[in-house]
């Protein structure tokens, strides 16, 4: 599982270098081989793409005339580019996604279990203040056993 924060920089060319225990997990389990993404534009999602792979299983099981698969193929696919880990740990944002997401300079990368999150460290920060975990929120994550 990937988890946690760990601040770091996208550089002038568009490279995210992973913070090394992601890299090492990265490694270790998956490979060098990611999915690079975004399911709303605001955010990047780096699927590992043994990860990606398992979520391409379930939308071949749905319908093709499918609504919401097609809104979530038509945003994960703009968005969407496959890449590979340099030797550096580095994985190139796609321009689009850098572009929409404000993904330039500091950044936050965030562990999201089975992939990464990355955002923009401002952005994010004040999202998050904006919207707190709320009352409703805890009742909903109870009831799920959390």
């Amino acid at each position: 599982m990937f988890r946690g924060n760990h601040p770091t920089r996208v550089d002038d060319k568009g490279r995210l270098k992973l913070p090394a225990e992601y890299k090492r997990r990265a490694e270790e389990v998956y490979g060098a081989q990611f999915y690079i993404t975004s399911s709303d534009g605001k955010r990047a999602e780096i699927y590992p793409l043994k990860e990606w792979e398992k979520i391409e299983e379930k939308l071949a099981a749905i319908p093709k005339f499918n609504e919401a698969k097609k809104k979530f193929l038509d945003i994960t696919n703009y968005f969407g580019q496959m890449t590979e880990m340099d030797a550096q740990g580095r994985v190139l944002i796609p321009q689009l996604l850098r572009e929409a997401a404000n993904l330039q300079g500091d950044v936050v990368v965030l562990g999201m279990q089975t992939y990464l999150g990355v955002a923009n460290h401002g952005g994010y920060k004040k999202e998050m203040d904006a919207n707190p975990l709320s009352d409703d929120d805890k009742t909903a994550l109870a009831e799920l056993g959390l």
